[in-house]
């Protein structure tokens, strides 16, 4: 019995000593949550970096630099960019922005949020947020109307002192959208969404060449795009209430013709006739 005893309290020291060892080897969690989440940022459109709604992209990067990233929006989506300026602890008062533009790089308003902000001195962070207008699977060509396709988000500090440029920074930017649905359904839809690359490769889908000796480029299309793929554009939720209100609509009117047909033969008329 004083043999088991002393077994198991050596058994029982050896795991208190190995607990702690097993947990300092396991690997570090994420900080933004997301281990697939991107961890830079593009210098321009072309290099933007792609990221999917939902994740938090973070990036390191110095004031005076632009930072670039891309999402993917469908038709019926409202987006909303949030963006997340961790600041040195020295610096002078700075103004940050955020901007999106469509897949045309068109500049799109924002319906509200604080696109800009002004960090006084010594503040830690800066919190920016704009939410877009709904995306429209048509619109005009003269319209601004927000598309289906990429969106790129630009993430700068405008007005800097010269006392700042260069200081290290580092950001977050997450992309999130509401179904709107219905509401925001319109008769039409755009032949191929507003992505990079996607004219060449209509071309090549349609069987066309190029110059370079009947030899097909490779397209360099973006690689991000919303669950499911991208929409029709003809199928909403707006067609499901149409025939709600159809049916609705054919009810009432034989509802309404049996009360008031009555009998079919008026009572003033003598019978046989």
């Amino acid at each position: 019995m004083r043999i088991t005893r002393v077994l198991g309290a050596a058994l029982l020291a050896l795991g208190l000593a190995a607990g702690p060892a097993a947990a300092d080897s396991s690997p570090s969690a994420d900080p933004s949550g997301d281990s697939g989440a991107p961890t830079q940022a593009g210098t321009s459109f072309r290099t933007a970096t792609e990221i999917e709604q939902g994740q938090q992209a973070t990036a390191g990067g110095s004031t005076g630099d632009y930072m670039y990233w891309s999402f993917a929006a469908d038709a019926g989506q409202r987006p909303t960019v949030k963006a997340t300026v961790k600041l040195p602890d020295s610096h002078a008062s700075q103004t940050w922005q955020i901007d999106v533009y469509d897949g045309l790089r068109r500049r799109q308003s924002c319906q509200y949020g604080a696109q800009t902000r002004t960090a006084a001195q010594g503040t830690g962070s800066v919190e920016l947020a704009c939410v877009l207008r709904t995306v429209r699977a048509w619109a005009e060509p003269w319209a601004n109307d927000p598309l289906p396709g990429t969106y790129y988000v630009r993430l700068m500090a405008v007005g800097l002192p010269a006392s700042d440029l260069g200081l290290p920074v580092n950001a977050e930017v997450r992309a999130d959208s509401k179904d709107i649905g219905g509401a925001a359904a319109v008769d039409g839809s755009l032949a191929q969404p507003l992505t990079p690359g996607i004219a060449v490769k209509s071309e090549q889908a349609d069987g066309g060449s190029n110059d370079d000796g009947g030899k097909k480029k490779p397209a360099v299309l973006s690689s991000i795009e919303p669950d499911g793929g991208w929409s029709s554009g003809w199928w909403s939720d707006r067609w499901v209430w149409t025939g709600i209100g159809g049916v609705l609509a054919a009810l009432a009117g034989i509802g309404g013709y049996a009360l008031t047909r009555g009998s079919g033969r008026p009572s003033r008329m003598p019978p046989g006739v």
